[in-house]
């Protein structure tokens, strides 16, 4: 008893469903889908507000400009620590962990200047924060003023920002379209290859003449 090596056919698995996809199909759909995940989070999000404020270190008549620009470097880094940022919580209403993740300073190596910016999702806190950690900052480096001969005065307060720092959905969805683009394109690298191009490349099979020729010969 022969078996029929005709039978019925299984269902399309996923692979040849993969493979008979056009190529563009794969970078399509990547944008398409990172289109949506991007401009989904856009909206999710709240927006972000970011205020800056900032102090200048002035050299007294014992100090130099130069001994002002090391102590504005000095400030930069003390103005996020707790002895600071204890004092500010009081002005700024919010407590110290939230000043801690929200509030970051930079300074200049060409300009003795601290510049102090803090970010919340309410533009009116973001600018308190700000002005309650350079306030602080300003009555500790005061305090020490006999000691270090270099004052810090108030260069300009944080006014509350009119709009978001954050993306809008607009640029998070085309930064997620863009990102499903290229992550398309890496897939369709990698993509298994169709039957009809694998049968292309198979060897050949030695044809009826081919073995008539042969039985001639014996």
């Amino acid at each position: 008893m022969t078996e029929n090596p005709t039978g019925p056919r299984r269902p399309a698995t996923a692979l040849a469903r993969a493979r008979a996809l056009p190529p563009w199909s794969l970078i399509a759909a990547g944008v398409l889908v990172g289109g949506l995940v991007g401009g989904g989070y856009g909206l999710v999000e709240p927006p972000a507000y970011t205020a800056t404020s900032y102090v200048v270190a002035v050299p007294t008549e014992k100090s130099d400009p130069a001994s002002a620009l090391g102590f504005a470097t000095a400030y930069g880094r003390v103005a996020t620590q707790l002895a600071v940022l204890g004092d500010a919580q009081v002005w700024a209403g919010v407590p110290v962990r939230t000043l801690k993740q929200s509030v970051r300073t930079a300074t200049s190596p060409d300009a003795p200047m601290v510049a102090i910016t803090a970010t919340s999702s309410r533009p009116d806190l973001a600018a308190d924060m700000a002005n309650a950690v350079s306030r602080a900052l300003t009555r500790h480096a005061n305090d020490a003023q006999a000691t270090t001969n270099v004052e810090l005065q108030q260069f300009a307060r944080a006014t509350r920002p009119t709009e978001p720092s954050s993306a809008s959905p607009a640029v998070t969805g085309l930064v997620g379209a863009s990102a499903g683009g290229l992550l398309g394109g890496l897939a369709l690298l990698v993509r298994p290859r169709r039957a009809s191009e694998e049968a292309g490349r198979s060897p050949s099979v030695p044809g009826p003449a081919v073995a008539a020729d042969v039985h001639g010969q014996l």
